[in-house]
């Protein structure tokens, strides 16, 4: 089976508890306004195995304290995500965290979700226009649901209004000295950086400029 990928960080810590590994899927065909991932809305053809792909990430389930899976919408690759996290549960304990744009009374009849192959899932679509206080979501309409005993343990208390030290995002450089932020910015934030690194005299295009 394979799988379309956009990118993969370590660590990644503004994306749930603790130091996680951070797997970006391609292709999104919801494409909500404003998302700050938009170059992963591209389809693509599917081109790394599953078993290649667990291969070159295995070193870091070593050494993360969980996983999390966006996109990108993951579950428009179900038989790819679930062989991914199939092989993900046979080699590491830690907690999933996966982010849908889709609503949870359709993942909810998914069979990723059936099986417990997901500890938490934030679901529904970011609506940039909706008030924005709640830890680890872009819109408050999005919900945080924990699905395996795990996922409670992990998640339970976070299901919260976003304090200040959530405001984070992590800043990623790539082999071609692309910089990447992960995280959850507030709406306006990115803006911001851009007019702050332009009276600088840095110019910064964001993926959804480009898009």
């Amino acid at each position: 089976m394979k799988i379309a990928i956009s990118r993969v960080h370590f660590p990644v810590t503004t994306l749930g508890p603790g130091r996680r590994l951070g797997i970006w899927v391609q292709g999104c065909s919801i494409r909500c306004p404003g998302c700050i991932s938009s170059d992963t809305w591209a389809q693509t053809t599917p081109d790394l195995e599953v078993d290649e792909f667990m291969y070159q990430i295995e070193p870091l389930l070593q050494e993360c304290d969980g996983i999390t899976i966006s996109g990108g919408e993951p579950f428009e690759q179900p038989q790819a995500l679930a062989e991914l996290l199939h092989a993900i549960r046979r080699l590491s304990k830690v907690s999933i965290l996966v982010y849908s744009g889709l609503p949870l009374e359709e993942l909810e009849s998914s069979d990723v979700v059936k099986q417990e192959l997901i500890d938490c899932l934030i679901s529904d679509p970011f609506e940039v226009l909706k008030v924005q206080t709640k830890y680890l979501r872009g819109s408050d309409n999005q919900r945080m649901t924990c699905l395996t005993t795990l996922g409670h343990k992990v998640f339970g208390s976070l299901d919260r209004q976003a304090m200040d030290d959530d405001r984070r995002l992590d800043v990623m450089f790539d082999a071609d000295g692309v910089v990447w932020l992960a995280g959850i910015p507030r709406v306006g934030d990115v803006t911001r950086l851009q007019l702050m690194l332009k009276n600088q005299g840095t110019k910064m295009v964001t993926t959804e400029a480009r898009s």
